[in-house]
């Protein structure tokens, strides 16, 4: 059994590359990107009027000067016109481009127009005001995006502004899901009172959405030939695994000898934490992983937003998460010489993340994963936790 840091070692050394793909802006929300990607002008590219009024050198008003003649009206859009003479104004919109020979924009709301005269009302006028200058935001050639970016909704607005229509992201990998037991049956049964419906695989699922293609979800009896017939082929046709059960010391729990049967690597069996004990990971013979769990519903959910999440991350290319971290809100007492992930409803006081305990009633309290957001890492050597410490938080995503 190892440690909950050597577990982390591990899957920080295994993490693969499932190397890129080009897609089209419209299916990159979401994406990882794998390239750096350039301002391809100056941004603005032009000096840009932020403001409806009137454009004029400001010179002239410094110079006395409060009516000017208005050229014409210069809607966005439009190409640029030259100021024109002294004591020459033109009408601008937000969003257009300023004259050249204009460096000033007086709003209308400081103007009074008529007969083709533009009278300044405002008191105080200053040099560039209501002017959004060329290269002000960003210079041609500076690095918009980095590799490593998850494209939200503000990177895919970056990507479009500079005409980046063909994005280079992550190759997302499709993964396979296996639960085992013969206690489960389908969503849509109704189980008999000895047994209970599928639960893990759409939890996990969800988890992995963002980062994979495709999840598929299988089912294997507690039984030796039944889980051979669902794992070897997963193992050829999936670069994710996913296990859920049969990874105790259990009689019937087959899945370390039918993964070294189909060719895999048990990298590490069983990890010293609560829940999750029994968390096994390992590499498969085609490149691919696997990620066996403990198949008590809190336990799988655990491991696979303590582990699984921030390793596919990294396998992703994505930048690293920050870590976060709350104060204890309530005194806990663990006697085990384990690490203990604790379910926590995490609240934001000014500012601050306090943890707010809710052990529930063990690894198979499902409904208790509904009332907690988090979970707290309550580290091995100690037993007793005060409130006000600080300690490593695990959101649900």
């Amino acid at each position: 059994m190892i440690t909950v840091q050597q577990a982390d070692e591990c899957l920080f050394n295994s993490a693969p590359t499932w190397g890129t793909e080009v897609v089209h802006l419209a299916q990159a929300l979401g994406r990882i990107l794998r390239e750096e990607v350039q301002a391809d002008r100056d941004f603005p590219p032009f000096a840009r009027v932020s403001m409806d009024g009137i454009a004029i050198a400001y010179a002239e008003w410094a110079d006395g000067r409060r009516t000017f003649a208005v050229a014409g009206q210069l809607p966005a859009g439009a190409p640029p016109q030259p100021l024109g003479g002294p004591g020459a104004c033109w009408e601008v919109a937000t969003g257009g481009v300023l004259p050249p020979g204009a460096d000033t924009v007086v709003p209308y709301e400081q103007v009074t127009i008529a007969n083709g005269q533009a009278t300044v009302l405002a008191k105080d006028v200053r040099r560039g005001q209501n002017v959004h200058d060329q290269g002000k935001d960003r210079r041609a050639g500076e690095v918009l995006l980095a590799p490593g970016t998850v494209l939200g909704p503000a990177q895919m607005a970056l990507l479009a502004t500079v005409g980046h229509s063909r994005v280079c992201v992550t190759r997302r990998p499709s993964a396979a899901i296996l639960a085992t037991g013969d206690e489960l049956v389908r969503v849509e049964e109704t189980p008999l009172p000895w047994q209970i419906r599928l639960s893990n695989p759409w939890a996990i699922e969800a988890l992995l959405a963002p980062w994979t293609s495709e999840a598929v979800r299988l089912h294997s009896a507690d039984d030796f030939s039944a889980l051979r017939a669902e794992l070897l082929p997963a193992l050829r046709e999936h670069p994710l695994i996913i296990i859920t059960g049969g990874v105790s010391a259990g009689k019937r729990d087959a899945v370390p000898d039918v993964l070294r049967e189909g060719g895999a690597e048990v990298l590490f069996h069983k990890v010293s934490q609560r829940p999750g004990k029994p968390f096994l990971f390992a590499r498969t013979s085609q490149g691919g992983v696997v990620f066996a769990l403990p198949g008590n519903p809190v336990s799988a959910f655990m491991c696979a937003v303590r582990y699984v999440l921030p390793w596919v991350r990294r396998a992703s290319g994505a930048v690293e998460a920050l870590p976060q971290w709350a104060v204890l809100a309530e005194p806990l007492v663990f006697k085990p010489d384990l690490t203990w992930f604790v379910p926590v409803s995490v609240e934001n006081r000014q500012g601050t993340l306090w943890a707010h305990p809710l052990p529930g009633h063990g690894s198979g309290d499902l409904a208790n994963l509904h009332d907690a957001n988090a979970f707290l890492e309550m580290p091995r050597g100690r037993d007793a936790f005060d409130v006000g410490e600080v300690f490593r938080l695990w959101p649900y995503p």
